[in-house]
């Protein structure tokens, strides 16, 4: 009888026999139910492609150690009872669908992003102007002296930290969710198969 192990985990070898034909770029599952890869919260009765969330990391985590150049392949161990309940082309049409739903979702978080960063962008302009007419009329009205420096260097530097978080948008946020959402899109074209879980000798 085998031992019970946590649903997502690095895969146990099977017999030499049986891995003759697999890829490296494959992710091996080991479950008891096709079910554990799905959401049973989903409040949309009608959508059961949602992914667990530990499903989803699982697999995100694996697949970022799969070359660009490689498609990435999942197998999914079941037992034989479990295996023979399910079709292969339905099961990857759901994680298909699952991981292209999170790709969109993160496809929006961008553009929302963006959007973000194109107001404060606006805004900090505005305020990096203002400090920098500030900082010259300072200047002009009380020439040079203590007063006059503390007040132009202040205005100075308000006016670029006013920018400095729209520019951290347009420059790095944007760029680990770009990353992401390439991984997710990834996935969702991986190719899944099942397999019956080797027999324990």
């Amino acid at each position: 009888m085998r031992a019970e192990t946590a649903p997502f985990r690095a895969a146990a070898a099977p017999a030499l026999s049986d891995r003759d034909d697999l890829p490296t770029s494959a992710i091996e599952l080991h479950l008891r139910a096709v079910s554990q890869l799905f959401r049973t919260d989903d409040p949309f009765p009608f959508r059961d492609s949602d992914l667990a969330r530990e499903a989803e990391d699982y697999l995100a985590g694996r697949a970022k150690e799969v070359s660009k150049r490689e498609p990435i392949r999942i197998i999914i161990y079941l037992e034989s009872g479990e295996y023979a309940r399910h079709v292969e082309a339905g099961v990857a049409a759901k994680i298909g669908a699952g991981f292209e739903h999170l790709a969109d979702a993160e496809a929006n978080d961008i553009r929302e992003l963006f959007r973000t960063g194109r107001r404060a962008l606006l805004i900090g302009l505005a305020v990096l102007s203002a400090c920098l007419l500030l900082a010259v009329r300072t200047a002009a009205a009380f020439g040079e002296g203590p007063v006059s420096s503390i007040v132009h260097e202040s205005a100075v530097i308000f006016g670029w930290v006013a920018i400095w978080r729209p520019a951290e948008i347009f420059l790095y946020d944007w760029l680990p969710k770009a990353r992401r959402r390439a991984l997710l899109r990834r996935l969702s074209r991986a190719r899944v198969s099942l397999r019956r879980e080797p027999t324990a000798v």
